[in-house]
């Protein structure tokens, strides 16, 4: 195997698909980076039998082959390289990189030990992929983070025809986000648990094109595989075998209280009163009609602050806490200058959302995007 190509180009190769290596690979080619050349392609791809990620690139090739290299020393390589083309050549167990005056030679894996990364299933739909990668960092951040319980590190993907569903919660806290695709087929309905950070991480790096490419499908016994593939570059993984929670009976349907918050203010504020917020410390906030004071602190002995905001507020007055790094997850996930917060009573769940601007007809249509947030017993 020998080719030639730009040094930016393989480093953004590699770069994104050992993003998916594991940190601790159960064997050692797993590790490992596969660079295959056909013709004037190669393909960067890497496996752990969970999530595949594979990118091809142009490049001038006067031998084809492949390669098994360790994949992070492989991107720390590529990425220090110095800004001329790179040469790389695979000969017996070594694999030699020149650019410019700098020369590596590196041992390879055995390939014939590596696993055949798995095909994309067939194709459901498409979305835009910048839209595709805002609705998912909104719901991701949701989603637990621990392992034990499998069922809270997911996201739920829902698809009815052209509507597509997101939902993620940790117990704490629930985000949902609705938007619209383009289904391959008409009448499409599936509904199934991706993983979280696998999810995200795809997401945020798929917007080089513009749009994202689902295929799906669903085995039993945890066997179903979603795929995602942009320009240039695909990802697969496997879903989770887990049942979600039943998020729509969580969701209020009706409120006794809102208020209109002024996002960039109220945040601002937020992020300053929660400095004296110890771990574990609510931030209690005290709605009245055109105003929210925010409180933390404890005794005497500890840091204290407070700040007021004006706000719109329609309701009896009432006094509710949350936790503060929950609380400014869901204002910088709506996206709008401003947020509407409902309340049922000061001990039940508050739903966030972004709140849309009257249109020209006068009529202020509902916000896709909604964040649950459950309230913090407040002492006293």
């Amino acid at each position: 195997m020998k080719f030639r190509v730009a040094r930016e180009v393989i480093a953004d190769a590699v770069a994104w698909t050992a993003r998916s290596l594991p940190p601790r690979p159960s064997v050692p080619v797993l590790a490992g980076i596969l660079l295959e050349v056909q013709g004037s392609t190669l393909s960067v791809s890497g496996f752990d039998y969970e999530v595949s990620a594979r990118s091809e690139v142009d490049v001038s090739s006067t031998d084809d082959g492949k390669a098994l290299v360790p994949g992070r020393l492989l991107a720390e390589i590529t990425r220090a390289l110095p800004p001329h083309p790179v040469e790389v050549t695979a000969e017996g167990s070594r694999l030699e990189i020149r650019c410019g005056n700098a020369r590596f030679s590196l041992p390879t894996l055995p390939v014939e030990d590596y696993p055949s990364l798995p095909s994309l299933p067939s194709t459901a739909g498409s979305v835009d992929s910048d839209a595709f990668a805002e609705a998912v960092a909104q719901v991701a951040v949701a989603a637990g983070r621990d392992d034990t319980l499998p069922m809270l590190t997911g996201v739920r993907l829902e698809i009815e025809d052209d509507r597509v569903t997101l939902a993620a919660t940790d117990r704490y806290r629930l985000a949902v986000r609705e938007f619209a695709w383009r289904p391959e087929t008409s009448g499409l309905s599936a509904a199934v648990l991706v993983p979280a950070r696998t999810l995200a991480d795809a997401a945020k790096t798929l917007t080089s094109g513009p749009e994202v490419v689902l295929s799906l499908s669903s085995g039993g016994s945890g066997e179903g595989i979603l795929g995602l593939s942009g320009k240039d570059r695909q990802t697969t993984t496997r879903l989770l075998d887990a049942e979600f929670v039943k998020y729509r009976a969580i969701m209020p349907n009706e409120s006794a209280s809102h208020a209109l918050l002024p996002v960039g203010l109220f945040t601002d504020a937020a992020k300053r009163v929660a400095l004296v917020a110890e771990r574990g410390t609510p931030l209690r906030c005290e709605f009245t009609p055109g105003q929210v004071t925010l409180r933390a602190g404890g005794t005497d002995d500890d840091g204290q602050a407070e700040e007021s905001c004006d706000v719109e507020f329609d309701g009896d007055p009432l006094t509710i806490g949350f936790n503060p790094t929950f609380l400014l997850d869901g204002l910088a996930a709506v996206h709008t200058d401003r947020a509407r917060m409902d309340f049922t009573s000061a001990l039940k769940p508050a739903v966030l959302s972004g709140h849309e601007e009257p249109g020209e007809d006068g009529a202020v249509r509902p916000g896709s995007y909604r964040y649950l947030i459950m309230p913090v017993r407040l002492p006293g």
